[in-house]
C-alpha cells in the first residue's frame, strides 16, 4: 500500500466517524428541541462526508 493510499484509508476512516458523530450531534439536538446543536450535527456529518469522498480519491490508482 502506497503513503497516498494509506492517506485515503485515514480519511475514509476520520470521515466515517465524524459522520456518525454528527448524526448523534443532530440526534441529541432533535431530543432537545436544540436547532443550533442539529445545525452543528449536519454540520459534521457534511465535514465527515467529504473526509470520506477525499479518502475514496486518494485510494484510487493514477491512470
Amino acid at each position: 500500500m502506497t503513503d497516498r493510499e494509506k492517506r485515503g484509508a485515514e480519511h475514509r476512516a476520520e470521515g466515517a466517524m465524524d459522520q456518525v458523530k454528527g448524526k448523534a450531534r443532530n440526534a441529541l439536538g432533535a431530543l432537545t428541541g436544540d436547532s443550533s446543536e442539529q445545525l452543528k450535527g449536519k454540520a459534521q456529518e457534511m465535514k465527515g462526508k467529504a473526509k470520506s469522498e477525499l479518502g475514496k480519491l486518494q485510494q484510487r490508482k493514477p491512470r
